[in-house]
């Protein structure tokens, strides 16, 4: 059976198949904001700990809310080909979820740019579902971090997109 070649253009790739930054210069800037989620399943222990305000390294929620807006901000310096973006908005939410049980994370990330800001969504969620491992891991080292996602993005030349049903 032979390959299909993909229909698209790689744009992250030189004539020589080298890793490059793409040049967004010519592109106008426009409002983009994109969501993301993940969640972090855990005992019901801790899950009771973080809610009560009980874990041993303090306000877990808090802090875990404030590394993912820093490392929303820090996207472009840990993920090699991110272009440096001014956020205008960056909101990271942690619900808890008795059914995992644990904590549903999501964030939500705005910029009037040249590009969007799928990635620092992502990186928001994931650093705040990291965070929230870190500070609870004395209680359950068994926590697991699970379903990070885009759930939607708007803006740009390929205006909006919202996650369908799988």
């Amino acid at each position: 059976m032979q390959n299909s070649q993909p229909n698209f253009s790689l744009t992250h790739l030189d004539a020589a198949g080298d890793a490059r930054m793409v040049d967004v210069s010519a592109k106008s800037p426009t409002v983009r904001e994109a969501t993301a989620a993940g969640r972090v399943r855990m005992t019901v222990a801790a899950f009771e700990a973080i809610a009560s305000g009980n874990a041993p390294k303090g306000d877990v929620l808090a802090t875990a809310r404030l590394a993912g807006i820093m490392a929303a901000k820090q996207t472009a310096n840990l993920i090699p080909l991110c272009h440096p973006l001014p956020l205008h908005k960056i909101d990271v939410q942690l619900v808890a979820d008795a059914e995992l049980p644990g904590y549903q994370i999501q964030a939500t990330v705005k910029t009037k740019a040249e590009t969007g800001v799928e990635m620092e969504a992502l990186t928001a969620v994931s650093i705040a579902a990291l965070t929230l491992y870190d500070m609870a891991k004395a209680i359950d080292k068994s926590m697991e971090i699970d379903c990070i996602r885009l759930l939607s993005k708007t803006g740009g030349k390929s205006g909006e997109w919202v996650m369908g049903d799988r």
